[in-house]
């Protein structure tokens, strides 16, 4: 009877096992096992950003180092390549320890345990254990010992919100997997027993349990042949970082992943279920350097002047984009004090005016087009317009449209140059006119705008900015005039992959002369006389050369300063929204000033970004090709090296022999002295430099001591009477023979006094909305801009520097060449 019940029993244990093994089958994995984060990484690999509910990652077993996979082998199943998938022995051992209250154990290998954590819950009932037990056997017989430790390496949770060793790796010691030597391997491994219990950061009082575990787990690696005793006697315990890796979307890095996930939604890279099913590498073009300098310099130049007992200084957001000219990366961004204060990323929101940062296209657009004003004049920086305030735009056939300047302000008989100095509305609007409104918008776009830009209305108000772009927009366009028209593929994301496989992204376009090489190089070296003697003199201090315009948007609800070097284009805007209704704001009364325009807070923090973001990188002159004669106007020279004053290939196709743009040697543009210049002429800025005499008096140099060193030096301009270049300059008839009135540029021959009619001043602002003056702005040279006129709302700018004794735009005076 006895052997007939053992027998009884046996055969129902053999039919259970087997009447098991067919019934359980592997399931699909759990759904919190295969989730994911997704890595957003800098352009050098580091770690920006991770999103998604679980912190995990999964990496292929060669990404773990050798120590680290042996140590959890030596704390969790030592036989594991050499055993099955269950051990009977040690579940009967286990469940006796934890019977006779030894302590709970589970005997479980590492099969079991990776079945639990990817197949089945961590409930403790019988059922789960039965099925653990079958499934494990199936897939040790089904699958390789080495897919198993992967797996488990993977799925296993080590504390500190940690789901798998890469994660881990990070979380402890700020490392790959890869790198984990023994000691940290060890100590990871420890943690499996324990995670809460055996972090010695959140818990010091368990430290010697912890030192003992590791010790244990270093013991067993020696015994089985995995580590040295010499290296082991080595070891000693490898304290965790006491923080872990940056892993939320706090400061700027949610920003940087909510844009991402726009951008590959909108190229159709990935769905927005695909992206959130997590496991992707993704690698900006994001310099961290660059990204931490852009939140120093707003830090710096704008948020630590906030009060929070002004009302207007809640208002405040700042927005920011850079980007290289030459390779088309974007290399920063700034988008707003926290993510998870502020949710809208201000580097590519479009609801704000971009101001008079406009209107350098419709100056490009001009000279790619050949413009010419209503009375057939070429238009050049050196075309004369009426800057008359609220003058009625001519040759425009809607309704009648009359913007007006800063203040009123008329200033009369004035250069296209001039007009860029001092963003003179009415001569920007009739020239958007005589260009064709239509024309100045296809620039815009061709440079970089999306031809989805809100109110980018082909009407004579485009010149003054009424269009809403982003920061980002402007900087892809302003990097097009840096890169001599060429227009780069812009991105933002250099690369995207899932365990371990490349996801395509869409082909970056090839580099393309979008404007021809002149008119965007004349146009930058007109930009170059608002940092030099404009609106923007607050960006000279990044210490290089630089080129930029100034903006404000409608009623002073944002401030902008778009500028680059000849390695950067940077734009910076400060903005004014209601935290709580989110309507837009005026800016006046922040900071305690009257109002903010584009040459003050923007122009500070784009000089103090663009100077770090730059450190270490030689200063470079720009290499400039502008239009025959432009330099006789009195602006800033670049002058080329003799290899770039050959015709570019593209642009003698374009224009052949005739190429009104040409500047080869001896034909006026570059060339300076007498074999330039009629005799007795100065041969322009140059030419005055080193003649030093002609019609009119003697010219004597001046170091300007205000400028930074990067900042070249300026000469007193020529007496009454001189000639520069084919155009006459007349400086009026002061008593000083090198000063006087504001420089004139007429033709040849022309006899117009300089004395300007309208001299500078520091314009009167409203304090506020109430319309009433204030005080002279106290802010600094960048002086303030104005606001709109007319039927169609415009860009109120008008801005122009309150000119000061030293400052480069003082009267009579005129910039020396880089090269001098």
């Amino acid at each position: 009877m006895v052997l007939g019940g053992v027998a009884a029993v046996a055969v129902l244990l053999v039919g259970g096992f087997f009447l098991g093994y067919h019934l359980v089958k592997i399931p699909s994995a759990n759904a919190l096992a295969t989730r994911q984060n997704n890595i957003y990484l800098y352009a050098d690999g580091t770690v920006l950003a991770r999103d998604g509910e679980v912190n995990r990652e999964n990496v292929a077993l060669s990404r773990v180092s050798e120590a680290a996979r042996h140590a959890v082998l030596a704390a969790e199943d030592r036989d594991f390549y050499s055993t099955s998938g269950v051990d009977p022995q040690a579940m009967l051992r286990a469940a006796w320890n934890t019977a006779t209250g030894k302590g709970r154990q589970s005997g479980s290998t590492i099969t079991q345990q990776y079945v639990k954590n990817y197949y089945l819950v961590q409930e403790q009932t019988v059922t789960r254990k039965v099925k653990e037990f079958f499934i494990a056997i199936k897939l040790d017989r089904e699958t390789g010992k080495d897919d198993i430790l992967e797996g488990y390496l993977n799925t296993s949770y080590f504390g500190r919100g940690a789901y798998g060793v890469q994660a881990a790796a990070h979380a402890y010691y700020g490392i790959d997997a890869a790198d984990l030597d023994a000691g940290q391997g060890a100590y990871l491994a420890s943690l499996l027993n324990a995670p809460s219990r055996y972090d010695v950061v959140t818990h010091p009082e368990n430290r010697p349990a912890a030192v003992r575990r590791w010790n244990y787990v270093l013991d067993g690696m020696v015994e089985q042949g995995w580590l040295g005793p010499a290296r082991r006697a080595s070891l000693s315990f490898p304290d965790p970082d006491r923080t872990t890796a940056p892993n939320s979307l706090s400061g700027q890095r949610g920003y940087v992943v909510q844009i991402v996930k726009e951008q590959l939604a909108a190229d159709g890279v990935l769905r927005e279920g695909e992206l959130e099913a997590g496991g992707y590498r993704i690698t900006t073009t994001l310099r961290e350097d660059a990204q931490d300098a852009f939140v120093a310099a707003v830090e710096d130049r704008l948020m630590s002047r906030l009060d929070d007992a002004r009302e207007a200084d809640s208002y405040v957001r700042a927005g920011g984009a850079a980007v290289d000219p030459r390779s088309g990366e974007v290399v920063a961004l700034y988008n707003g004090v926290d993510y998870v204060k502020q949710y809208t990323p201000n580097a590519t929101r479009r609801d704000f005016q971009v101001g008079s940062t406009f209107k350098p296209f419709v100056l490009a657009s001009a000279l790619e087009n050949d413009a010419e004003t209503q009375d057939g004049r070429s238009i050049t920086p050196a075309t004369r317009y009426d800057g008359t305030s609220e003058r009625t735009v001519q040759g425009w056939s809607g309704q009648r449209y009359a913007p007006e300047n800063e203040d009123h302000r008329d200033y009369g008989d004035i250069t296209v140059r001039e007009a860029t100095d001092k963003s003179v509305n009415a001569v920007y609007a009739q020239m958007a006119a005589d260009v064709g409104s239509d024309r100045v918008e296809e620039t815009a776009v061709a440079l970089g705008l999306s031809p989805d830009t809100p109110e980018l209305v082909a009407a004579p108000s485009i010149a003054l900015g009424t269009a809403t772009a982003s920061p980002l927009d402007m900087a892809k366009a302003y990097a097009t005039l840096a890169n001599h028209g060429r227009h780069a593929g812009y991105t933002l994301i250099e690369r995207i992959t899932r365990g371990g496989q490349d996801v395509p992204l869409p082909s970056r376009p090839d580099d393309r002369q979008v404007i021809g090489r002149e008119a965007a190089d004349t146009t930058t070296w007109v930009l170059r006389g608002v940092v030099e003697r404009g609106t923007a003199t607050a960006a000279r201090a990044a210490g290089r050369p630089a080129a930029g315009k100034t903006g404000t948007a409608e009623e002073d609800t944002a401030a902008w300063f778009a500028g680059y070097t000849p390695e950067l284009a940077t734009v910076v805007a400060v903005m004014g929204q209601d935290p709580d209704t989110a309507a837009h704001k005026s800016l006046y009364g922040v900071m305690g000033l009257g109002r903010i325009n584009g040459g003050g807070v923007p122009a500070e923090i784009w000089a103090q970004f663009t100077r770090e973001a730059l450190s270490g990188t030689p200063v470079t002159a720009f290499d400039l090709r502008v239009r025959r004669g432009v330099e006789e106007s009195g602006g800033p020279s670049d002058r080329p090296s003799g290899s770039d004053r050959e015709r570019d290939t593209d642009e003698e196709d374009r224009y052949g022999d005739d190429d009104p743009w040409d500047t080869e040697p001896g034909d006026g543009a570059w060339d300076s002295g007498p074999a330039a210049t009629p005799p007795g002429a100065t041969g322009g800025a140059e030419g005055a430099l080193h003649d030093r005499g002609g019609a009119g008096g003697g010219v004597a140099a001046a170091r300007d001591t205000d400028a930074p060193e990067a900042v070249r030096p300026t000469v007193d301009a020529p007496g009454p009477g001189a000639v520069v270049g084919p155009e006459r300059v007349s400086t009026g008839s002061g008593e000083d023979p090198g000063g006087g009135g504001a420089e004139e540029h007429g033709g040849p021959g022309a006899e117009t006094p300089g004395d300007d009619p309208n001299p500078p001043r520091v314009p009167q602002r409203p304090d506020g909305p109430d319309g009433r003056p204030g005080p002279p702005r106290p802010d600094g040279p960048g002086g303030p801009e104005g606001t709109g006129g007319g039927p169609v709302p415009g860009d109120p700018d008008g801005e122009h520097a309150a000119e000061r004794p030293g400052d480069p735009g003082e009267p009579g005076r005129l910039p020396l060449p880089d090269h001098a």
